[in-house]
């Protein structure tokens, strides 16, 4: 029996907050590729697995046909857990380990009928999640040499948060904030409703002064404001090259100097120049945003 008793996660500072959300994920999954979710047809049954023998034991394999970087074992194994608890499990390798085409992943032996109706669900979740380990690990390559981070932003799949926040950490990157909840970030409308930029981190102060505060700037005066008010973190939103590069030098020479996140327009081509610039962090959506699942195979022999 592969029961969970001791998680597969990388240790994160929400690892036991998202032990958590996997369990409600699988369960939400699994009742909509069940059909429990809508009341159509025969609730609970897959019925094309029906075909197979009840009693028909299989054995295979989980293969990947492309480089990439894996992450979401857990959730992959709790499916399985979550179907049939005798399904038998061995993996050969951990979340964030980079493989190659052709590696093996893991092999998975149980009845057949319960691995079938199980694989869609769980590949989705390993699919998904080691894209974006994969794509955020080819981001943070391009950063070597340079002091500055990767982060990532809210721009996630619904409902799967802090799956993908995971992920990025997976990948090598660093979380931004998790949702609103966890740090302000001060954007042009709480500035019109709080008429200066001074105001609206003196209220965050006031409000929650052990939340971090970060301000998004669109000008080198907004940037001074930013500066003046003791803002923790200035983001640089669509800044050219040159400009950072000016706002780092302003930031430096600043008393109240804060640490520097350039954001908007980021590609993989542009990272490392404005990593040049000296900022502190890289904020990128298309880390979550623009997810590509890696093309994984698993093949039983029946």
């Amino acid at each position: 029996m592969n029961q969970v008793l001791n998680h597969s996660l990388i240790e994160t500072p929400y690892s036991q907050q998202l032990l958590k959300e996997i369990d409600r994920q699988i369960d939400m999954a699994l009742h909509e590729d069940l059909g429990k979710s809508y009341g159509l047809g025969i609730e609970g049954v897959d019925v094309t697995a029906q075909l197979i023998d009840a009693d028909r034991i299989a054995d295979g394999k989980l293969i990947t046909r492309e480089d990439a970087v894996i992450c979401g074992i857990e959730w992959f194994t709790r499916v399985f857990n979550t179907i049939d608890p005798s399904i038998e499990l061995q993996w050969h390798v951990k979340d964030g380990d980079k493989v190659k085409p052709n590696d093996v992943l893991c092999y998975v032996k149980g009845n057949a009928r319960n691995i079938l109706t199980a694989e869609r669900t769980a590949m989705n979740f390993l699919q998904t999640l080691s894209g974006t380990a994969t794509i955020t690990s080819r981001y943070v390559a391009e950063l070597k040499g340079t002091n500055t981070k990767l982060l990532d932003t809210r721009k996630t799949i619904p409902m799967l948060r802090l799956a993908q926040k995971y992920a990025v950490y997976c990948g090598g990157g660093k979380n931004h904030r998790i949702g609103l909840f966890d740090a302000f970030l001060i954007k042009e409308n709480h500035i019109d409703s709080a008429d200066s930029i001074e105001s609206a981190v003196q209220n965050a102060r006031q409000l929650y002064p052990e939340i971090l505060v970060e301000v998004e700037v669109e000008s080198f005066a907004q940037l001074d404001q930013a500066l003046k008010a003791g803002a923790d973190v200035i983001m640089l939103d669509n800044f050219s090259i040159e400009d950072m590069k000016t706002g780092v030098e302003i930031n430096q020479a600043h008393a109240n100097s804060a640490k520097i996140e350039a954001s908007g327009n980021v590609t993989l081509e542009t990272l490392h120049d404005i990593a040049e610039t000296g900022v502190d962090f890289i904020s990128v959506g298309a880390l979550t945003k623009h997810v590509r699942a890696v093309d994984l195979s698993l093949r039983l022999d029946m």
